[in-house]
């Protein structure tokens, strides 16, 4: 790969296994995927919450966030209803065993932070959350 790509090529190359192998190592470590423990995390600081809102919040795809409620849903962590007043509006909330759930995912999240950012200093670790936020800024501006 180093030799057929630029330099800026080879980081956006890595960044992107990086960001594989981690979604797959999180969720063997954990359990459960980043994108389903973001849902949840989000559905613990609330009572309830449209799916709709919810969607936007954690900005994942609307179809993609139907299918981890559906999911998630049949395995007893979250309760799906839809609002009397509104047929059309789909209200989620977390089931005791999804708070159960984050709760117990919350050391397993820790441990594999502390393992996947060992052996990089403070420092390095600064530097590298202002590199990866200027990043997301630049990606934001990028006009599609």
């Amino acid at each position: 790969m180093t030799t057929c790509c630029s330099q800026e090529g080879e980081l956006l190359y890595q960044l992107q296994i990086v960001n594989k192998v981690i979604g797959m190592k999180f969720e063997a470590c954990t359990g459960i995927s980043q994108s389903r423990l973001e849902l949840l995390a989000l559905l613990f600081q609330v009572e309830e919450i449209n799916q709709s809102d919810l969607q936007k919040k954690v900005n994942i795809d609307g179809a993609a966030v139907t299918r981890h409620l559906k999911q998630l849903e049949a395995k007893e962590i979250v309760l799906r209803r839809r609002k009397p007043e509104d047929n059309r509006v789909i209200l989620v909330r977390l089931t005791e065993k999804g708070r159960e759930l984050i709760e117990s995912s919350k050391n397993e999240k820790e441990r594999f932070m502390k393992e996947m950012l060992a052996n990089v200093s403070a420092e390095e670790r600064s530097m590298l959350k202002k590199v990866l936020s200027q990043m997301q800024k630049n990606i934001e501006n990028i006009k599609a």
